[in-house]
C-alpha cells in the first residue's frame, strides 16, 4: 500500500478574493467614521476658545449681578478675525445688543470650511463656514446655565454629527 502525500499549494483564487472583499468592506466602513471623527477632534479648539468666553462671561455676571450694557467691549473677549492665527476657527462673536434681566447671550464660534471639507485650510477668509454657540442665561439665584447649540442665529448651523459630543444634545 503505497500512501501519497500531496503538497500544500497554498490559497486558491477564490479564498483571496473572499478575503480581499471583506477587506474592502471594512475599509468602506472605516473611513468615513474615521473622517467625521478627525472633524469631531478639530471642534475641539472652537470649542475650548467658547469654553474660555463663556468663563469671562460668568465672571463678570457674578461680580457685577448683571449684563454689562456694551457685551463685545465690556467682556473683555476677543471677537476679532482669527483667520491669520488658526486654521480652524474663522472669529468668535458674541450677542451684541444690550441684554435685559431674562435675556440669553450667545458666545458663537464661526468655523472654516475646510475643517470638513476636505479643501486646503488657508490664511485668507473662507466662503465656506459653520457655527455653533454656548448659549448661556441668568438663573433666579444669580448662577448661569449654559446650552451648546448648532448655529448662531445668524449662519449656517454646523451638522449635528460634526459637533462635539456635548453639544449633540
Amino acid at each position: 500500500m503505497t500512501i501519497q502525500k500531496k503538497a500544500q499549494q497554498g490559497f486558491t483564487l477564490i479564498e483571496l478574493m473572499i478575503v480581499i472583499a471583506i477587506v474592502g468592506i471594512l475599509a468602506a466602513i472605516a473611513l468615513p467614521a474615521y473622517q467625521d471623527y478627525i472633524v469631531r477632534a478639530k471642534t475641539a479648539e472652537p470649542m475650548a476658545a467658547l469654553a474660555e468666553a463663556k468663563t469671562t462671561v460668568a465672571e463678570y455676571v457674578a461680580g457685577n449681578g448683571q449684563w454689562p450694557t456694551a457685551p463685545n467691549s465690556a467682556f473683555g473677549i476677543n471677537t476679532a478675525s482669527r483667520i491669520a492665527q488658526s486654521e480652524i476657527i474663522n472669529v468668535i462673536k458674541i450677542t451684541e445688543t444690550q441684554l435685559a434681566a431674562g435675556d440669553s447671550i450667545y458666545i458663537t464660534a464661526v468655523v472654516e470650511g475646510c475643517v470638513w471639507d476636505g479643501s486646503a485650510c488657508t490664511d485668507t477668509a473662507s466662503t465656506t463656514l459653520a457655527e455653533f454657540s454656548l448659549s448661556g442665561s441668568t438663573n433666579s439665584d444669580g448662577s448661569m446655565s449654559w446650552d451648546c447649540i448648532p448655529g448662531g442665529g445668524s449662519g449656517t448651523a454646523m451638522q449635528t454629527k460634526y459637533l462635539p459630543a456635548n453639544c449633540r444634545g
